[in-house]
């Protein structure tokens, strides 16, 4: 998550042009965290904080290309090189009953329907038909590691507060 109260959405790696595009890695799923307009808290390697405002952002290869104000020269952007880039998470548009941000779930504690503890949300694989969770259990020697399945068939019941799940798994997970 990082800051209290913001969320890391990427990080930037490089510039491009010579006008201040800045070259970035973006952990959102969606563009739309980098709308036009917004606010955005980019914080350097030495721990310095700046706020600046979206100009506009889009896809280029496999990573972002965003303008940001006050950012007009190739010498600027370069200044921000390897900047994480956060958003409040409070701006973050409301979600749908039951459907939930990946950093609510990564590190929820995950038990089967016996109250046997599996182990904890270490990330997230998008698959296109239904996210998978890596959940692994440190306590485990071997086969640390177990994938669960997004489905209403297996995750039974998310408790954010209690930072639980609890999962009904399939024969020979």
């Amino acid at each position: 998550m990082g800051k209290n109260g913001f969320l890391l959405i990427g990080k930037i790696i490089g510039v491009h042009g010579v006008k201040g595009n800045i070259k970035a890695y973006s952990y959102a799923e969606s563009l739309s965290v980098f709308e036009s307009g917004s606010p955005i808290l980019a914080i350097n390697e030495e721990g310095l904080e700046t706020t600046y405002k979206v100009n506009w952002v889009k896809l280029h290869n496999r990573v972002i290309l965003l303008s940001l104000d006050g950012i007009d020269s190739r010498h600027r952007a370069a200044t921000l090189r390897g900047s994480k880039l956060y958003i409040e998470k409070a701006k973050l548009p409301g979600l749908e009953d039951g459907t939930y941000y990946w950093f609510d779930l990564i590190g929820l504690s995950v038990f089967t329907t016996d109250d046997e503890y599996i182990g904890s949300i270490e990330s997230i694989l998008p698959t296109g038909s239904n996210d998978v969770y890596v959940v692994k259990n440190p306590n485990k020697d071997n086969d640390n590691e177990i994938l669960i399945p997004a489905l209403a068939s297996v995750v039974l019941e998310i408790d954010i507060n209690k930072k639980t799940m609890r999962v009904d798994l399939p024969e020979g997970l």
